[in-house]
């Protein structure tokens, strides 16, 4: 482990003391939320984002070391394991470079360099390589003439000793290494499209004929690649290089190389064939699956930290807060699926309304909608962004129009992603047990507008479409990380503990689906908790599960002002210390900045809280249960624009960015198809990261560039000259 620490310290640049202190604290069962919050002293203040990298790189070099002690063994059963082989594997930081090492004694199928050492033509391999030229093959290989095993000429011999050759050749670890990093430096990726399916691969037009360096590929085009691929319409190979004369220099210099290596002169024919051979028929096949893999590892990688950043700022998103909300499923056939949830999320109303064809009945309703606005007092109409949400956006106006003027009701268009999912899951059978699947969608789009978060907790991550070819990586890396994504967020939001649902409690630092549920049971059964300490008599809840737990949870208009906000309750203690030196009540001192501010920190400080610590508190007590998330505002789609056909290169819009990617943004400008933003027309300045310039969520304005209906591409842009 020692090991272990002093790599991770390294590459994350932290001191070793802060990985031992991280270290101690995971195995011990806190939860990264709990450690980054309420543990900056013995982590030196290191944040949610270093100590998620901590994380994913310690289950890697756990897996490493694993796989090394494996190898080791097997090794040393072999007879095989000196010295120099046992550093070599000691010193391989990767799984490649560490199944490399093992390559020569890895268990294979019987190959001809293994039937020519059982002939005994190891040694003549050996005498091989030790001479000067090819003067003396045929003499040294005539001893080694034997038919009883096989070996019946001279030739058949020195044949023999050049499979042996070829294969050490291609098996040495440092070689390997070396080769690898200048095929990847070099090497260039090719795709053509299959000429049987031209007409199928349409959406890899892009891809018909292309080369790039495999080292600067990004990740969107190797993953276009790769899926191109495995669809069977396109041919995708690593090549040297693209001039057959350059392809023909790179290929004599790697031979160069190898003879060098293997201390070879050029002028040797025989073993400069061997060398040929190695090259051209493993070594050069065995790099190209390699890198390749390689870039799609690095792809995924990125694919997948692209999917997290746009799902926590769907997350964060603005909640427009606790009021009465009215929200509509649309659909065409199928009726406007309608409910109405009260401040609290709690369902009030359901119905469906025919608006549309073949129905039609426009005016009935509009006639249900204003008596559900009218009956509940309604504030917020939430529509889904689904089929036929621009046509009930229409409807929804002319409602706005017919209400009285004290009626303020404002409309927001949400991304229904994950609601029909959400419909049929068995958080909506508990939750909504009695309510029929196709308005259980509705409840969500009402829901997701009052608070994001609460309610995109419900829904699998992968459900909400914010990703980057998010079905080809890897699910389970995927689902590792944006299941760390959605705790984060939960935990830096805080959640009240008498109005949460018990997927949100779930997504509490230590607190597990059954300890959720019971929460919630116990709320049911006894009422409102009135304190944190009632969280102790919850079943099953333990002094760990409470510690940290307890933080983020809040209790809002309980017995003690301090368990709505962010102070962990093992700081009580500090806070009536500081409440005893102003003397004044904690609801006097909560949001009282000017007298926070004054207040030296450092003289509070003791051996069990440190300077940290008491800011943070101080932070705390002037804004108590602060909300990190953003101010609600709302977009205003154009009137008019409803489809790709009403569409006009020029045009000025407002829009939502609903995801974004490696090479730009997609923004919901309202005609149900998403238009892209590339990088290149985000700013009127380079912009490298899309993510440096606008977040999921975010209102944006747009200028229509290009409408490629056939294709359904919209190209928009936010350069402003």
């Amino acid at each position: 482990m020692t090991a272990i620490t002093t790599q991770l310290a390294n590459e994350l640049k932290i001191r070793e003391a802060q990985v031992q202190a991280t270290l101690a604290l995971i195995k011990e069962g806190a939860t990264i939320p709990f450690i980054a919050r309420y543990r900056k002293e013995a982590t030196g203040g290191l944040d949610d984002i270093v100590l998620r990298q901590l994380e994913v790189r310690l289950e890697y070099l756990q897996e490493l070391a694993k796989r090394r002690e494996a190898i080791l063994k097997s090794v040393q059963e072999q007879g095989k394991l000196t010295p120099d082989i046992k550093a070599l594997i000691e010193q391989a930081d990767t799984k490649t470079t560490l199944e490399e090492c093992y390559l020569p004694f890895k268990p294979k199928r019987r190959t001809k360099a293994q039937m020519a050492r059982e002939a005994g033509l190891d040694l003549l391999a050996k005498q091989l390589l030790k001479t000067a030229n090819d003067k003396n093959n045929q003499a040294l290989a005539q001893p080694f003439v034997n038919k009883e095993k096989g070996i019946e000429t001279v030739d058949a011999a020195l044949a023999g000793a050049s499979d042996i050759l070829v294969e050490e050749f291609s098996e040495a670890p440092k070689l390997l290494g070396t080769l690898r990093q200048l095929v990847w430096n070099s090497g260039v990726v090719t795709s053509a499209v299959v000429k049987a399916k031209k007409e199928e691969a349409q959406n890899f037009t892009d891809y018909f004929e292309y080369s790039e360096k495999i080292s600067r590929i990004p990740s969107h085009r190797a993953l276009a690649l790769f899926r191109g691929k495995k669809g069977g319409f396109l041919k995708v190979a690593l090549k040297l290089a693209l001039d057959k004369d350059e392809l023909l220099r790179a290929t004599e210099t790697i031979e160069d190389r190898i003879a060098h290596f293997f201390q070879i002169p050029l002028s040797h024919d025989f073993l400069m064939a061997c060398v040929v051979d190695a090259w051209a028929t493993k070594i050069l096949p065995h790099l190209e699956t390699e890198l390749m893999a390689q870039l799609w590892e690095q792809a995924e990688e990125e694919a997948i930290r692209v999917f997290a950043r746009n799902l926590k700022d769907l997350l964060l998103e603005a909640p427009a807060g606790p009021r009465v909300t009215l929200g509509l499923d649309p659909g065409i056939r199928t009726g406007v699926k309608t409910v109405v949830v009260d401040s609290t999320g709690k369902v009030l109303a359901t119905t469906v309304i025919y608006p549309h064809q073949p129905k039609n009945d426009w005016q009935g309703s509009l006639k249900t909608l204003a008596q559900l606005v009218e009956k509940h007092n309604v504030e917020l109409v939430s529509i889904g962004n689904g089929t036929a949400s621009r046509e009930t956006d229409r409807l929804v106006q002319d409602l706005l129009k017919q209400l009285p003027e004290t009626h303020n009701v404002r409309k927001v268009i949400v991304s229904e992603a994950g609601a029909s999912v959400y419909s049929a899951s068995e958080s909506a059978s508990k939750e909504l047990p009695d309510m029929d699947v196709s308005l259980r969608g509705a409840v969500s789009i009402a829901r997701r507008l009052q608070d994001p978060l609460a309610e995109l907790v419900k829904i699998d991550p992968k459900a909400i479409g914010v990703g980057q070819y998010q079905h080809d990586v890897n699910q389970k890396l995927l689902g590792k990380m944006l299941d760390a994504v959605v705790q984060d967020c939960v935990n830096a939001v805080g959640v009240d503990v008498n109005t949460a649902s018990a997927p949100l409690l779930a997504q509490v630092s230590g607190l597990s689906n059954a300890l959720a549920q019971n929460i919630v049971t116990m709320r049911h059964e006894k009422g409102a908790f009135k304190n944190r300490e009632a969280l102790k008599k919850v079943p099953k809840l333990g002094p760990k599960a409470y510690e940290q737990a307890a933080g983020f949870l809040r209790v809002l208009d309980g017995d003690n002002p301090l368990d709505c906000s962010a102070v962990h309750p093992e700081a009580y203690p500090l806070v009536r210390r500081i409440l005893a030196v102003v003397q004044k009540d904690i609801r006097e001192v909560m949001g009282d900045s000017e007298l926070l501010k004054k207040l030296p920190a450092e003289s509070f400080t003791d051996a069990q809280f440190g300077l940290p610590t008491v800011k943070d508190i101080l932070s705390e007590l002037e804004k108590p249960g602060r909300d990190p998330r953003p101010e609600f505002k709302i977009a205003q789609f154009q009137d008019g624009v409803e489809t790709m056909d009403d569409l006009q290169p020029g045009m000025q819009l407002e829009g939502v960015v609903t995801n974004i990617t490696n090479f730009g943004a997609f923004v919901d400008i309202g005609v149900h198809q998403d238009g892209l933003v590339h990088i290149s027309m985000m700013a009127d300045r380079f912009v490298k990261d899309p993510h440096s310039v606008v977040k999921t969520g975010q209102i944006v304005q747009v200028e229509v560039k290009e409408v490629d209906k056939s294709r359904k591409r919209i190209a928009l842009s936010m350069r402003k000259n």
